[in-house]
């Protein structure tokens, strides 16, 4: 067996037809990273009649002056397979290291451990410990058990199992976030399938939380939409239909309001039972007589309705991938991304995707942090956490790399 670099087309070829594999492993992102600054390659090993054996995804960026390489989510390889895992290694180790690149970090698609919603453990890889040594012989170092963000791709994922009928799906999910779903529904918030020219409703969601900017939501849409493997959507708040139901709702219990006090006064305010009941109504009365002024307001001011939530998906092979979301803040009340992550997962489920991926989380033994609220919103939803392995590095240029620490160590000198 031999390295090759892999054309465009032989890399996507054994990319579509590989198991387990993640959208960072796939051409479109690696052309999507080179608008992003980095120069790209696909590299295989082939043996003897050709065949491609196993295949990886290399990202290099110049850091301090110095070429590093990224392979997202790792080699599309048989980790379960020593030898070839050895061999890959060693391969891309020398090539890389020829062309000036002191090292190169991974972190595989390795299952360490499964979780279920309550954060137990119910599934643990037998596997894990052999491949993680094997890794190690192989010249890797294991850049530690991150618990949070810092590591090239998320340590742990949320997906769910989407190839279930529609009301076990709906079922799966959270009592308190099916009723938020179903408020925002009855709200008459609509879900709108968007393209790429509304890719700005996604920026305005996520700039302040997400490092990447428009032009990257734009070049991930383009390259991935060739092969129609992508899809954005967004939330609107119908704010006619808004006043019109809050009408109705106002109207409903202005009515009721005042037949319990007919009542009362029939029975000469004797009556505990109705007074309670009275009591209630008046404060959910109260209530929508703020709401009724509120949705005029929003009619008046944004008679062609308010965007709310956003959403961009890829599709790879069975799955679907949540890539990014976001919210307007000052409408978060309504619950529009709840109802919004509903509808996406209920209408792939309905086209046939057997896993739906919520993204990252942090570490879900680590109870209080301020992810709490990040873990608790995407488990909420029916799915398990997946535990993966980790960032590895492997030093490919000795020389290179003891300059790039050193220039590394002096960088970080100057910034304190």
């Amino acid at each position: 067996m031999h390295l090759k670099e892999l054309t465009n087309m032989e890399f996507k070829t054994f990319s579509q037809n590989f198991k387990p594999t993640s959208i960072y492993q796939t051409a479109e992102y690696a052309f999507t990273m080179n608008e992003e600054g980095f120069d790209s390659l696909f590299l295989g090993l082939v043996d003897d009649n050709q065949v491609i054996r196993c295949a990886a995804v290399i990202l290099i960026r110049r850091i301090n002056g110095f070429k590093y390489a990224f392979s997202p989510r790792g080699f599309l390889i048989n980790y379960n397979d020593f030898a070839l895992v050895q061999k890959f290694t060693k391969e891309i180790k020398k090539y890389l290291g020829k062309h000036d690149v002191a090292a190169l970090k991974i972190n595989p698609l390795v299952v360490k451990q499964v979780y279920d919603s309550n954060y137990k453990v119910i599934g643990t890889n037998p596997n894990y410990d052999m491949i993680f040594n094997n890794l190690i012989k192989c010249g890797f170092y294991h850049l530690g058990y991150n618990n949070y963000f810092e590591a090239l791709k998320p340590r742990f994922e949320v997906a769910i199992n989407i190839a279930l009928p529609f009301t076990q799906l709906f079922a799966n999910i959270k009592k308190n976030f099916r009723t938020k779903i179903r408020k925002a529904d009855k709200d008459g918030i609509k879900v709108y399938h968007g393209n790429i020219d509304d890719l700005n409703y996604l920026y305005l969601h996520t700039k302040n939380k997400y490092p990447r900017d428009l032009k990257y939501f734009k070049s991930l849409y383009s390259f991935f939409d060739k092969d129609n493997l992508i899809d954005f959507y967004y939330s609107k708040l119908d704010t006619t239909e808004y006043l019109k139901i809050t009408q109705q709702e106002y109207n409903k219990y202005e009515k009721l309001s005042l037949d319990l006090n007919k009542e009362l006064m029939k029975n000469s305010g004797q009556s505990e039972k109705i007074l309670n009941q009275k009591l209630e109504v008046d404060k959910i009365f109260e209530e929508y007589k703020k709401q009724l002024v509120l949705a005029t307001k929003y009619l008046k001011d944004n008679p062609d309705g308010i965007i709310l939530s956003s959403a961009l998906v890829i599709k790879w092979g069975d799955e679907v991938h949540l890539i990014i979301d976001g919210y307007d803040k000052e409408y978060k009340k309504f619950n529009a991304k709840h109802l919004l992550l509903w509808k996406i997962m209920g209408r792939y489920s309905k086209l046939g995707y057997k896993k739906f991926n919520l993204g990252g989380i942090s570490n879900v033994t680590q109870k209080d942090t301020k992810y709490k609220g990040l873990n608790e919103f995407k488990m909420s939803f029916g799915g398990k956490a997946c535990e993966y392995a980790g960032d590895f590095e492997l030093v490919t240029n000795s020389a290179l790399y003891f300059m790039y620490r050193e220039a590394s160590n002096i960088s970080n000198m100057w910034k304190k």
